[in-house]
């Protein structure tokens, strides 16, 4: 999915807002993770679990992303089932069977 297929017609000021926001991050890996969460959730969220979903927002990609693919520890305070919803939006990257990981 390379950008936004839910129509925001239906969706309330705040949640247009937020799902602008999700694709539009400034990493890539972000606007995947975020992007494809939203467009799956952000008609369900909760007022409360838009909160919570605008403050990890507010966290840095670069932070963000390595907690959500697992090469930081997450802090304390996302260790919570939004987080956890969220970070299983991550995408696959898979290598070629003949590649390297690049830091290998």
């Amino acid at each position: 999915m390379t950008g936004v297929s839910l129509s925001s017609a239906d969706l309330d000021p705040r949640r247009r807002r937020i799902l602008f926001r999700c694709w539009h991050r400034g990493i890539r890996e972000m606007d995947l993770v975020f992007g494809q969460f939203a467009e799956k959730e952000i008609a369900t969220l909760s007022e409360t679990e838009l909160d919570e979903f605008e403050t990890i927002m507010a966290e840095e990609d670069n932070d963000l992303v390595r907690w959500i693919m697992g090469t930081w520890p997450v802090p304390e305070r996302f260790q919570t089932p939004m987080f956890e919803r969220l970070a299983a939006y991550k995408p696959v990257f898979e290598y070629p069977a003949d590649a390297l990981p690049r830091n290998a």
